[in-house]
Parts: C-alpha cells; sequence; structure tokens
C-alpha cells in the first residue's frame, strides 16, 4: 500500500512539475517574482466589506491581496478560488474575459497550493459570499509537493511537528495558537514594561548551568577548548544585575534542559525570569496575580473564565492558596513531622508505591506530585516549600524550616515559580556545599555550586524577590491546548533513521 501511495504521489508531482513547464512556455516564471504589492489581508477586506449586500459591487476600489490557493472550482470561462493568507479565507472569482484567454490558461496550470497573488474589486456573491474578482494577478511561487487531502488533512501527530510547514498550511487552528502565543508574549513585554523592569540578554552558554534542579545539555568551545553548559535558568545571572544595582530585570528566553519529553515538558522552553529589588513574595504573588488575570482578560475579550479541555477554569481574584505541607497533609493524611525528615519521606514513597528516590528533595517532590498536585485545577498559590528543594529562597522568619516561596498551579501543573530570594552569603554557601553532597550521593539532577554567585552576594544584594514563569505552558492554558508540543513552533523529535 505504501508503494501505492509513493507512486500515486510521485505522479502528482509529476503533473505539477508539467504545469511549472507550461507556465514558464508562456513566459510566466513562478520563482523569477521578487515581490508583490499587498494592500490588505483577508480579514481585514472581510471586516471592510462585511456591510455589502449580495449581488453588490465595490468596483470603484481595486484592493490586492496575496496567499495560498486552498481550493479551485473551474467552471468554463470563470473559476472559484480560495485564498488563505495569514489571516483568514477569501474567496476570489476569475473570469477569461477579464484577464484574457493566455492569462486565464496560467489558472488553468495552477494548483492547490500555489501562492498568488491578485488585483481587484469586493462584491457578495449570489450564495452571500464575500468574493474578490480578479482583474489582475501574478504567481508568486508554485507548490511541487501535494497538499494532504482535504477531507482527512494532517492527522498524524509527529508528522504534524516534524513538517510544522505543512501544518501551518493546512490547520487554521494551529496558525491561530501561534498568532495568539505572539500576542500573548506580546502582552507580558507590555505589562512588564509598564512597571518599570529592564529586559535583559544574559548567556545561553555558561560554564555552570545553576539555578534549577536539572541536568545540564553539555558542549565545547573551539576558541577556548573548554567544555560548556547550557543554561537550565537564568536566574543566577539576573540576581547579579540585581547586585550590580538594576534593580528591576526580567528576560524571555530559551532554556535547556536535559531532560523526559511529555505533554508539560520539552528539553528546549521559554521561561520568563524577573526579579524585583525591595520586594518579597507577597508582592510577587500579587504581580503574578494580576498578570495572569489580565492575560486571560485578553485572551477572552474581557472574562475570567477559560475553558481548558472539558473544564470551565475561573481565574477570578484572588486566586486559591493553599500551604505545600498542609495540602499534602489534606490529601494524603502525611504529617509534617514526616515529610520534613529525610527517612519519613523515603517511607511515604514506600507506602504510596512509588520508587525510591536519591535525596529527600527528590522524594518530596514525588510524594508532591502523587498527592496534592491531581487536586490543583483552579488557579492555586502553593505556598511555604521545604528548605530542602528550595537551595536559593528565604527561610521563613518564624519557621527556619520552610522558605517563602510559592509556585502556581493551575489544569494540573505549574506555571510558576516564586520567592523570596535569598541574599545571606554564608546561608547560600552553606547550601551549595550541602548540594555538593548530595550530588555526590547520586543526585545528577543537582547542578554543579556556581561559587563566583556566592561572590556576588558578598557584595551585598538587596532583598529581592524573583520568579520564572513557564510561557510554553501558560499559552497552553491560554489557548486551549493540551500539549507544550502544540505551542512550540518546532518541538524536539526524534531523528528519523
Amino acid at each position: 500500500m505504501n508503494e501505492d501511495l509513493g507512486a500515486a504521489e510521485a505522479a502528482l508531482v509529476a503533473a505539477r512539475r508539467a504545469n511549472l513547464a507550461a507556465l514558464r512556455s508562456r513566459g510566466n516564471d513562478p520563482f523569477a517574482q521578487t515581490r508583490y504589492d499587498v494592500d490588505a489581508s483577508a480579514a481585514e477586506l472581510r471586516a471592510a466589506y462585511a456591510a455589502l449586500e449580495p449581488e453588490r459591487k465595490a468596483e470603484g476600489e481595486q484592493r490586492s491581496i496575496a496567499g495560498r490557493i486552498m481550493s479551485k472550482r473551474r467552471m468554463g470561462k470563470t473559476l472559484f478560488a480560495d485564498l488563505r493568507d495569514r489571516t483568514d479565507r477569501l474567496q476570489i472569482y476569475v473570469r477569461k474575459d477579464d484577464i484574457g484567454p493566455e492569462r486565464y490558461e496560467d489558472w488553468i496550470d495552477l494548483d492547490i497550493g500555489d501562492l498568488v497573488g491578485v488585483r481587484g474589486y469586493m462584491f457578495r456573491s449570489k450564495m452571500g459570499e464575500l468574493t474578490l474578482h480578479v482583474l489582475d494577478f501574478a504567481v508568486l511561487a508554485k507548490a511541487l509537493a501535494p497538499l494532504p487531502d482535504k477531507w482527512h488533512g494532517l492527522t498524524d501527530v509527529e508528522k504534524r511537528y516534524r513538517q510544522r510547514y505543512l501544518d501551518l498550511i493546512v490547520n487554521p487552528e494551529v496558525r491561530d495558537a501561534f498568532a495568539a502565543r505572539s500576542t500573548i508574549v506580546a502582552e507580558m513585554r507590555r505589562f512588564i514594561d509598564a512597571r518599570g523592569f529592564f529586559e535583559v540578554e544574559t548567556p545561553t552558554l555558561l560554564h555552570v548551568a545553576g539555578g534549577a534542579a536539572a541536568r545540564p545539555f553539555l558542549t565545547h568551545v573551539n576558541a577556548l577548548d573548554q567544555s560548556m553548559q547550557l543554561r537550565i535558568a537564568t536566574e543566577l545571572n539576573l540576581k547579579r544585575l540585581i547586585v550590580g544595582g538594576l534593580e528591576r530585570v526580567y528576560e524571555i528566553g530559551r532554556i535547556f534542559r536535559n531532560e523526559g519529553i511529555d505533554t508539560t515538558h520539552n528539553p528546549e522552553f521559554t521561561m520568563l525570569e524577573l526579579y524585583a529589588a525591595y520586594w518579597d513574595v507577597h508582592d510577587m504573588m500579587e504581580f503574578n496575580e494580576a498578570l495572569v488575570a489580565h492575560l486571560v482578560a485578553g485572551v477572552t475579550g474581557g472574562l475570567n473564565t477559560l475553558r481548558h479541555g472539558e473544564r470551565t477554569i475561573s481565574f477570578e481574584r484572588p486566586f486559591a492558596r493553599i500551604g505545600y505541607l498542609e495540602g499534602i497533609a489534606r490529601y494524603g493524611g502525611f504529617e509534617r513531622e514526616r515529610l520534613l525528615s529525610p527517612a519519613g519521606a523515603a517511607a511515604i514513597l514506600e507506602e504510596l508505591g512509588l520508587p525510591p528516590s536519591p535525596a529527600h528533595g527528590h522524594a518530596l517532590d514525588k510524594i508532591f506530585e502523587h498527592v496534592l498536585e491531581p487536586h490543583l485545577v483552579e488557579p492555586t498559590f502553593v505556598t511555604d516549600y521545604p528548605v530542602a528543594i528550595s537551595p536559593l529562597a528565604k527561610r521563613k522568619k518564624d519557621d527556619p524550616e520552610l522558605v517563602d516561596r510559592y509556585e502556581l498551579f493551575c489544569a494540573n501543573f505549574e506555571v510558576s515559580n516564586a520567592f523570596t530570594e535569598l541574599n545571606d552569603p554564608d546561608d547560600q554557601r552553606a547550601r551549595f556545599e550541602a548540594q555538593v553532597r548530595e550530588r555526590a550521593g547520586g543526585n545528577e539532577d543537582i547542578p554543579e555550586p556556581d561559587w563566583d554567585f556566592v561572590r556576588a552576594l558578598e557584595y551585598g544584594m538587596p532583598p529581592t524577590a524573583g520568579i520564572g514563569i513557564g510561557v510554553d505552558r501558560l499559552v497552553m492554558l491560554l489557548t486551549n491546548n493540551p500539549s507544550i508540543r502544540d505551542v512550540i513552533l518546532f518541538p524536539l523529535q526524534r531523528q528519523h533513521g
């Protein structure tokens, strides 16, 4: 059957190449065009002529548009086609008497997927369809490979991600999701900039990748003959800038973590990290809540509810709050003393039937994921994390076994992570030393310590709050997509062969 499919596709390609040769024989080479004057998009024309009544024309107003032919219906000396650009679809009408016999032959040799520019006037057909009556046109590129069958589309998930260009051509909802992503990220920037933050850029290549518990990707710099790591967070460099006096900084950048792939994880992803001097975790929680509510209102036209899968999720402020230990006690019945003890946490893992973990912090993460995370559907701030899983956060004044930290969860996954930053260099050095021991014990997710960061703290960092927001996960939530790969244009794929 695959051989038959290959033969059929080869025949289609051959037919398209024959049409290309026919176009060129009439002096119309699609690949010779260098530009085309476009003065409107499909969406703009639909909006501008929405009030045009059936069988009415706007003959005195010529407009031009360019896009891809997605369907073509020929009826003797006339034809209709659907043209799609990045905004919408628009029907066009071509008549042999308007453009001449030879140029009408060009339309006969055009295929689905070809790119054309057309100029003419708008009218509404008898069937009520807004249509552009073509008076002039140019063939801008020839699609030599056939698009997927319109009735079955591009449904192979792996092929959709591997050939994203094809996915974007044939699945308009995919294009809409990525247009929405662009709008969301731009609005995030506007929201943050309005609050006096500087956007900065920090290195991707580092001697020591720190700021998170994750395995880095390794590489080599030939010019220096040195091994390097791709960053797993921007945190430590951004906090160096706080030490340097910039006071409010943020970065929206690519992060690389050599870890698993699932519906909420991709080894290469986008993170917003933001730090504000003289704020604490409560100021950051207020900022975080305001930002998310603002973005929800933006994508819903002012509403505070979103559809995600089969659920309707309310983002009415204030969001819910629950303590880390309180939540695990409520839904699992496990007491604080057991959770804060390495031996106790290991015993709980065994009771839950989960594999043993190499370290206390890792065990707590697994207990949390199993016991509390399934209940976090509505936007919820989980607060007061144990020190064991928060090596860069400041301890609570009234409870030194916990830190001033929260994570925002929604739809059962983490959206953001924030805390009052540790600025005591001696405490930071001691925690790094504990991580060294944990790493020596076999936990490869623990990063190597960045001792220069301790040195930076010795010059004095003001009280500071920081936050990391997973941009891809937030876009998943705001666009109602079930997988992180649906909101990353080119997610990591296994190489064929």
